[in-house]
């Protein structure tokens, strides 16, 4: 008879896995194509559902880029303060890190909200991303809701600029996504999209008239559609593969 013992070391090591995943917070993400899919607007949504069953919400940064459907739901959430950080003479408003870290130790159990995690942060910052940032939270037990767009993974910007003519250049590593505790697709065809451009509830005129006739061609947003929903099934398989890996 084969001896079928589990191995101390592995068995070890996987509480080791286990209780660090434990301490640490989770990461939620409002996932889509592109931008005025509804992801911020999705995100707060929920905020406001958790925050009436009782659980402590602060909107670390909320971007509505001038959306008044945004603007209104995120008005009644609380906010954390942004900072102020000085670049060559101008004056940049940012996430304020220790403000978060400081609010979650006073609310343990609170949820976070760090709208779009591929933001470069200003020089000078302690880290260079939002995701980092995300990170730190993480590690200090917080957990985090944010926002991100498929053109924003790093595995998939080559393919991205391929498809619509133009650089993305806030990314960030794929792991980041896959390590997620939670992802969230929000989704809309692309004609829906095209309509709440036109009707500016996406971008600000000037911009949204840019945006038309550049990256929102109805071609680049089927395109851009269909990697969000492989790229999210992908990661479906992939958790489905290392359950039955580990059962």
């Amino acid at each position: 008879m084969s001896d079928e013992r589990p191995d101390p070391d592995a068995l070890l090591a996987r509480m080791q896995r286990d209780e660090a995943a434990a301490r640490r917070g989770r990461l939620k993400i409002f996932f889509g194509a592109n931008a005025g899919v509804g992801k911020t607007f999705a995100m707060l949504a929920a905020a406001h559902a958790v925050q009436k069953q009782g659980r402590a919400v602060r909107v670390g940064v909320v971007e509505t880029h001038g959306r008044a459907d945004t603007e209104v739901i995120a008005r009644d959430l609380p906010r954390l303060p942004l900072k102020d950080v000085t670049h060559r003479g101008q004056t940049l408003r940012e996430f304020d890190l220790d403000a978060a870290l400081a609010w979650s130790r006073e609310q343990p159990g609170g949820v976070l909200l760090l709208d779009e995690l591929a933001h470069s942060n200003a020089p000078g910052s302690r880290h260079a991303k939002r995701w980092q940032d995300a990170q730190e939270l993480r590690e200090a037990g917080v957990e985090v809701w944010t926002t991100l767009n498929v053109q924003h993974l790093e595995s998939l910007n080559d393919v991205v600029g391929g498809i619509t003519g133009i650089r993305v250049w806030e990314t960030l590593p794929d792991k980041v996504f896959d390590e997620a505790d939670e992802v969230v697709v929000v989704d809309l065809p692309p004609d829906e999209l095209l309509q709440r451009l036109k009707e500016g509830k996406v971008y600000l005129p000037a911009q949204a008239e840019r945006a038309a006739q550049n990256f929102f061609r109805k071609g680049n947003l089927l395109a851009l559609r269909e990697l969000a929903l492989r790229r999210t099934a992908d990661r479906v398989d992939d958790q489905m593969q290392a359950w039955r890996l580990e059962h």
